[in-house]
């Protein structure tokens, strides 16, 4: 019995060593591999046997080859991967914002601001110069184009943005069918949980894919006896006992821009902002770029409002034979400060006058509008205010059907605006240079930039007058009730400055949130990762004890030559 148990032991040890090599070589080759768990043979003294009064023992034999992994520090990566990957999306996202704001060049809105309303001061001295007039009407189309480019820039980032989902979405679901396609050939491979042993290589990808999955969106998952695995997000499942759902889109338009949505397709729960890139990237578009383009319609908005009052208020060089407005009412029998008008801007309760004058004589009759939007009684409508208009000698007004306003004066006649209290002219868009609602349509109204003469740089005081253009020089200085009391200027200051102290918070976190992950993954390497001094210890090791197996046998096999030989 000694001797064929010696044999048997002899054996099984050159299995075991010989699988250790293995082992060995399997974690040497995978070494580069990303993701790879390194593999541990387990080796278990062996039952032993009792043999008259001795107890002897029968070797060690392999009972698995088991992944090096702490389920408890993957959970933790997960979680890492998910805060991190949604602070690195918006940061790039704010990133990408103060790159199309070009603060440190001279094609940012400051700067053309600046440079429009120094064209204008131009004009201050030398209000009837042609030139100059024109300078400052393509300055203004200028700017207004930076404003529209801004704005197209931003939208296209969105866009971006939009098209980042649907990549998403798209990887998540190869992901999950990744884990589904897995969890059956893990379970065979190890016997449905009776072996001892991993399905080494099969863990490794579904690991990985788990990994990737928790950078798009949050997940924790729990392992069955079975050996397959059960995915949630939330308090929904991704995968569960064989079964799953898929992350599916949600089509909409947003400020301009279409936008998805994301949600899980049985459970129809909302997964959009739950974390991982998906809600960075959301976020970014809807939060940080959407919230950009308000606070742009904002300005823009009170750029063409308040200007434009100050412009319909003054005069040309050359009065209007006809004009037609800029704005146009949805309903002309709606209150003019009614969402129901919808017109572009709010008028107040005041009045303004038309200074009706006959070319040949030189006379000027001027007759007052009033405009009633005191709440009491019946307020002023495009309709009431038309009538007004048409009420005065010489003028005729109607308001056509897609509801614009339309004034003419009689043969030999032209008409001026002055003193509006009201802003009812820059809301109808009378006499104005800008034209549009915000950032997204402003442009420059077609009657100036056909002819400078009806530029308003004066107030009445004829071509040398330039009182206008004082005031509207000044005015970026000039503080806005609708921005805070403060002025367009501070305000777009403000925009950039907000921006950029919320770019470089952004940017810390994310770099606190790296270092974190980092230092987690730095862990899972000295746990799970491969060293190759180690491997090569343990293949020298393996290789020097297989040896003294198999000298092992060849000792018990002369031992049996001289038994034979008796």
């Amino acid at each position: 019995m000694g001797l064929n148990a010696t044999l048997a032991m002899a054996k099984q040890s050159l299995e075991m060593f010989g699988t250790g090599i293995q082992v060995a070589g399997q974690n040497i080759s995978n070494a580069g591999t990303p993701g790879y768990i390194r593999e541990e043979m387990v080796v278990n003294a062996a039952d032993p046997y009792r043999q008259g009064a001795l107890v002897l023992g029968t070797g060690a034999e392999i009972s698995g080859i088991q992944q090096q992994i702490d389920l408890f520090l993957e959970t933790r990566i997960h979680s890492a991967n998910t805060d991190y990957s949604s602070i690195q999306e918006r940061n790039l996202i704010y990133k990408q914002l103060e790159g199309e704001l070009r603060e440190l060049s001279s094609g940012d809105l400051s700067t053309g601001l600046n440079d429009f309303l120094a064209t204008i001061n131009n004009v201050v001295n030398q209000p009837s110069s042609i030139p100059d007039r024109e300078f400052v009407i393509n300055e203004a189309e200028k700017f207004a184009a930076e404003i529209s480019s801004l704005r197209l820039r931003v939208n296209e980032l969105r866009e971006v943005q939009s098209v980042n989902v649907e990549n998403l979405v798209k990887e998540a679901n190869e992901l999950i069918d990744t884990i589904i396609d897995l969890n059956p050939k893990i379970s065979r491979l190890e016997a449905s949980g009776l072996l001892q042993s991993d399905a080494g290589g099969l863990r490794t990808q579904r690991y990985t894919a788990l990994n990737r999955l928790s950078e798009l969106v949050p997940i924790r998952y729990r392992e069955r006896t079975d050996g397959a695995i059960d995915v949630f997000t939330g308090s929904d499942f991704l995968v569960l006992a064989g079964t799953s759902q898929k992350l599916t889109l949600q089509t909409d338009t947003d400020r301009g821009v279409v936008v998805h949505e994301v949600s899980l397709s049985q459970t129809n729960s909302t997964i959009s902002r739950t974390g991982g890139e998906l809600k960075g990237i959301i976020e970014g578009r809807d939060d940080i770029l959407g919230g950009f383009v308000d606070e742009l319609d904002t300005y823009a908005s009170n750029l063409i409002f308040e200007f434009n009052k100050i412009h319909a208020s003054g005069q040309g060089t050359a009065g209007f034979e006809q004009l037609t407005s800029a704005s146009r009412a949805l309903d002309p029998a709606a209150t003019l400060n009614s969402t129901q008008s919808g017109l572009p801007f709010q008028p107040t309760h005041g009045s303004f006058e038309i200074k009706v004058t006959n070319k040949t004589t030189g006379i000027t009759n001027t007759s007052t509008i009033n405009v009633d939007l005191d709440g009491i009684g019946a307020d002023s409508t495009l309709n009431s205010i038309s009538a007004a208009i048409g009420g005065v000698a010489n003028l005729n007004s109607t308001v056509t059907t897609d509801g614009h306003l339309t004034i003419t004066a009689s043969p030999d006649f032209e008409f001026q605006f002055a003193n509006d209290t009201s802003g009812a002219l820059a809301t109808i868009g009378i006499n104005t240079l800008f034209t549009g609602s915000d950032s997204s349509d402003i442009q420059i109204n077609s009657v100036i930039m056909q002819n400078q003469q009806f530029l308003a740089t004066g107030q009445g005081g004829g071509p040398s007058d330039g009182s206008n253009a004082v005031l509207l020089a000044a005015f970026a200085e000039n503080p806005i009730d609708a921005l805070g009391g403060i002025n367009l200027d501070g305000y777009y200051e403000k925009i950039v400055g907000n921006i950029a102290q919320s770019s470089a918070s952004e940017a810390a976190l994310s770099e606190g949130a790296q270092a974190f992950r980092d230092s987690l993954l730095g862990q899972r390497e000295q746990f799970s990762g491969v060293s190759i001094d180690e491997e090569t210890i343990k293949v020298l090791t393996f290789q020097r004890a297989f040896q003294s197996a198999a000298r092992l046998v060849s000792t018990v096999d002369e031992l049996f030559t001289i038994l034979l030989n008796i």
